[in-house]
């Protein structure tokens, strides 16, 4: 693919991902458009980006599209272009199946190639350099994921003027298993070219520090690390070399709660999450499973654990639904089909054994859904199951929580999830232990009002008071003391708003409530007849 052109406009804070938070949609009669894409990064930054005269760099989510830079509701979007190569070599190779099964404890076995080995350094090259040819004079870089680990190194070489930093999404694996990397090393020195390096996790930070330790000998002291370098202004470390220090902490990620507990209280969003229950046969217990359809996710764990209790007699089978939602993800990697196909395979086979003429027992949906449908969902599950094996985050369990302003609904949580290490008012599980997982799942359906309402109020304060914008708040005030004075970056935009309410219905679901108000108007009508 071609170079970045060069660009006579300079913008003081940069964002680089690598996916735009556009779009690219094309209409019957082939007329281009862009699509606001949902997602709680692009909520948080785009206040901060206003304020900033800020510019987005990623690419536009299709191969062999070249489109000029472009301005979308206030952000400036600068779109790098891959080829259909680079998405097979960079994407989906290195990026997806080397990278992301290494990072997530090998869950399945990470393949390593030197051709995606050099399309990753190709195409980190390209964002490096077309990052450098946008962003002034002291500006502000901040670069997401794991797909661009090389271009903090690279910018510091184009641009060592500027300041950055770099914030990884998803789990940072313990150095025993990243030290299998053929090109360990040369992820370290990429990474280590920011000035602040985020974990989703303090495991994470842990292990990255560690990794720094024993694979480039480099001396860490807290969270910082000094790095060598060859620049006389620099300060010297306690043994005389000239070192730059560079940051590397946790900064767990979160959503825009706020969002999520509006279209919970719509009233049409209310009608569709009992919609849902009547389509489900009203059964007194629904369980319900978000995720992409990844093996890091435990999909098949909670769908055998959650058969076996019907086969066990400890749920009856019209008593109870699974909800699964499985999003389609990465379909042309291998592993990925292989996956969908047992996981279908699975629940075939207990709707097939278990199930009645009247009633599933699993509602297998293999399809995105819109935020409001998903809310709607969110609403109607009595329980919500989130049995990651690995994960560095998983938003889900916070959306579920961001919901339920009627204080009840029940929350099982991997431990192994980054959102365990703030939700521990969830019921906490080991994934991995079948047994564990049913008893947690026979535990939270017999679970009292009470305790229902207790938990999730601890867990929606906790959502609350920690979203999406302290996340990027934080993380941007690190990254400005690192900064010089002259490009100090603004981040009081992400302040949230303080709307905060709590629910008027003291841990009673909108469901009971329903009963409640029927129960009220048949006394009213006894009383009447009376």
């Amino acid at each position: 693919m071609s170079a970045p052109h060069p660009s006579s406009t300079k913008y003081s804070f940069v964002v680089a991902s690598n996916r735009l938070p556009v779009d690219r949609v094309v209409d019957e009669d082939g007329n281009e458009g862009w699509r606001h894409s949902p997602g709680g990064l692009v909520t948080a930054l785009e206040p901060v980006m206003r304020a900033n005269d800020g510019a987005w760099v990623g690419w536009v989510g299709q191969p062999d599209v070249e489109v000029e830079p472009f301005d979308n509701e206030g952000i400036h979007i600068v779109p790098v272009p891959l080829s259909a190569s680079d998405v097979q070599d960079y994407y989906e190779g290195f990026s997806n199946d080397t990278l992301w099964p290494l990072y997530h404890d090998v869950i399945e076995h990470p393949s390593y190639h030197r051709d995606w080995w050099n399309a990753y350094k190709s195409v980190n090259k390209r964002f490096a350099e077309q990052i450098a040819d946008i962003v002034e004079q002291d500006g502000i870089v901040w670069v997401q994921d794991y797909q661009l680990q090389l271009v903090p190194a690279l910018l510091r070489a184009l641009r060592p003027d500027v300041t950055i930093g770099f914030f990884n999404h998803i789990p940072f694996p313990p150095v025993g298993i990243y030290a299998q990397l053929p090109w360990r090393a040369q992820i370290l020195d990429g990474l280590l070219g920011a000035d602040v390096i985020g974990f989703q996790r303090q495991d994470d930070a842990s292990d990255f520090l560690r990794a720094v330790r024993h694979i480039k000998g480099y001396t860490t002291k807290g969270t910082t690390i000094d790095v060598p370098v060859d620049d006389p202004a620099a300060p010297r470390s306690r043994k005389g070399i000239t070192v730059r220090h560079v940051e590397a902490r946790h900064f767990p990620i979160s959503i825009d709660a706020e969002s999520f507990e509006d279209i919970a209280r719509k009233p049409e969003v209310q009608e569709r999450a009992r919609e849902i229950r009547a389509g489900l046969g009203n059964p007194k217990t629904v369980l319900l499973g978000v995720d992409r359809l990844d093996y890091t996710k435990g999909i098949r764990h909670r769908i055998k654990a959650f058969g076996e209790l019907i086969e066990d007699g400890r749920i009856r089978v019209e008593d109870a639904t699974l909800v699964q939602v499985a999003s389609p993800s990465r379909e042309r990697v291998d592993t990925y089909r292989t996956l969908r196909d047992e996981i279908e395979l699975s629940v075939g086979r207990i709707n097939g054994d278990l199930g009645t003429i009247g009633h599933q027992p699993i509602s297998y949906l293999h399809h995105g859904y819109p935020r409001e449908e998903m809310v709607a969902l969110y609403l109607a599950a009595d329980i919500m199951l989130v049995t990651a094996l690995r994960d560095g985050m998983n938003l889900v369990a916070k959306e579920y929580v961001a919901t339920r302003f009627d204080n009840d609904g029940v929350l099982i949580l991997s431990e192994f999830a980054g959102a365990a290490d703030e939700l521990k008012q969830a019921v906490i599980i080991n994934p991995h232990d079948i047994g564990a997982m049913k008893d947690a799942i026979e535990r939270a359906i017999e679970m009292p009002r009470r305790e229902r309402s207790t938990r999730m109020r601890a867990l929606r304060k906790r959502v609350r008071d920690n979203d999406v914008a302290r996340w990027s708040r934080s993380f941007l005030e690190a990254l400005d003391r690192h900064a010089p004075r002259n490009a100090r970056i603004d981040a009081s935009a992400t302040e949230p708003a303080d709307r905060h309410r709590e629910a008027q219905t003291d841990g009673m679901s909108i469901f009971d409530q329903d009963a409640q108000k029927a129960r009220a108007a048949e006394d009213t009508r006894e009383a009447r007849d009376a």
